[in-house]
């Protein structure tokens, strides 16, 4: 008669030994938060925000050394993205390493760029040529934003409906701030719309058309310095005619690309006492979003109204 109380004893101590060791659900950590990955810290830190303790979120991009047009995925990368619940990735172009990490996941995924009005194929721009003249840095466009920041808050309230408030409370903090840069930058579109400013790299480009101003970089220039190419002699020529006019209000760059081209257009607009004024794509010193597009747009406003 003892023999089956054994077996019974057994079977239950196995029963609790499974129960203890369950995996949790896809796109959950061990202790039940939602795994995010973001493609750069920009998304990362937005995520974080957004989700406080409810989620855990993985920035890919978080360096400056680190070129998301060219980085190249590692094994801790692929694994993340197989245990998220939510992926944000820029799009457009920006972050190509992405696609290549989705393949076999379930995750959701967030394509900020296909948010912006300009996308190409959206609403409006239905007979635009895919992918022309489309600016890919919407994390620098407020309005794109705003949008992007409610559909974070949307998805992570898929994944946990419990966290919705609290999602909806924190994304509706950052939607104010970047209605205010927007206030801002009519701002500068009052006091200095109109001025001429050269930009070396498109990653500025929708803060300096939301403030009103006129780029007079010539074209070609700002494609050669993103796709890393040298820039055509006759098209720097005309660039340091441009920035010897006179006419040029302010110098804008991307602080993390560059060359011999751009140096030389640095070192003119320098000389010429034209302000330059250096953007960056990732966020740093452990600043915020919000901090960090308040920085921006203070020392845009600085150097055109100055």
């Amino acid at each position: 008669m003892k023999k089956p109380v054994v077996a019974l004893a057994l079977v239950s101590v196995a029963a609790l030994t499974l129960a203890g060791c369950s995996t949790p659900a896809t796109g959950e950590g061990d202790d039940g938060t939602v795994q995010v990955v973001a493609s750069t810290n920009v998304y990362g830190s937005i995520a974080a925000q957004i989700g406080g303790d409810r989620v855990e979120v993985t920035s890919i991009i978080e360096s400056a050394t680190q070129d998301p047009h060219s980085y190249e995925v590692t094994a801790r990368d692929r694994l993340s993205v197989q245990e998220a619940g939510l992926v944000i990735e820029n799009g457009g172009g920006y972050d190509p390493f992405v696609e290549e990490l989705l393949d076999g996941s379930d995750a959701a995924v967030l394509t900020a760029a296909e948010i912006s009005p300009d996308f190409p194929g959206s609403e409006g721009q239905e007979d635009a040529e895919q992918g022309a003249e489309f600016n890919e840095h919407v994390w620098f466009d407020p309005r794109t934003m705003i949008d992007v920041v409610g559909e974070i808050a949307a998805q992570l309230t898929e994944l946990d409906p419990e966290g919705k408030a609290d999602f909806t409370a924190a994304a509706d903090e950052i939607i104010a701030d970047l209605e205010g840069f927007e206030t801002d930058l009519d701002a500068i579109k009052t006091d200095a719309g109109g001025a001429s400013v050269f930009i070396t790299e498109p990653l500025p480009g929708y803060l300096a058309a939301a403030a009103g101003l006129t780029d007079v970089t010539p074209e070609g220039f700002a494609e050669s310095v993103e796709e890393g190419t040298d820039v055509a002699p006759a098209v720097l020529l005309d660039a340091l005619n441009v920035i010897g006019s006179g006419e040029v209000t302010a110098l804008l760059t991307n602080a993390q690309t560059g060359g011999a081209e751009t140096d030389r257009v640095e070192a003119a607009a320098k000389d010429a006492g034209i302000p330059v004024v250096a953007f960056t794509e990732l966020l740093e010193d452990g600043s915020s979003y919000s901090e960090w597009m308040s920085d921006a747009i203070t020392s845009l406003a600085a150097a055109v109204q100055s």
